[in-house]
C-alpha cells in the first residue's frame, strides 16, 4: 500500500472524504445523545441510521471517478 501522491487533494475536495468526517460527528453525536435526551428529545438510533447512510453514501462516492480531483 502506498500513499497517493495527490492525497492534499483527495483530503481537500473528495465528497468520500467529506462524508467520512459527517459519520465521525454523526456517530460522536449518538454517544453524547444520552447526556442531551432531557433538552432534545429524538428517537434513539436516529444519529446511528444516520451515519450509516451517510458512511453508505461515502462508498458510493469513493468509487465513483470526481472531476475536480487531479489525477495520480
Amino acid at each position: 500500500m502506498r500513499l497517493s501522491s495527490n492525497w492534499k487533494a483527495v483530503l481537500r475536495h473528495a465528497w468520500s472524504i467529506r462524508f467520512i468526517v459527517l459519520a465521525a460527528l454523526l456517530s460522536g453525536a449518538e454517544v453524547a445523545l444520552p447526556l442531551l435526551r432531557e433538552f432534545l428529545p429524538l428517537p434513539p438510533g436516529l444519529f446511528a441510521g444516520l451515519s450509516f447512510f451517510t458512511v453508505a453514501a461515502a462508498f458510493v462516492s469513493r468509487i465513483i471517478a470526481q472531476k475536480d480531483l487531479p489525477n495520480d
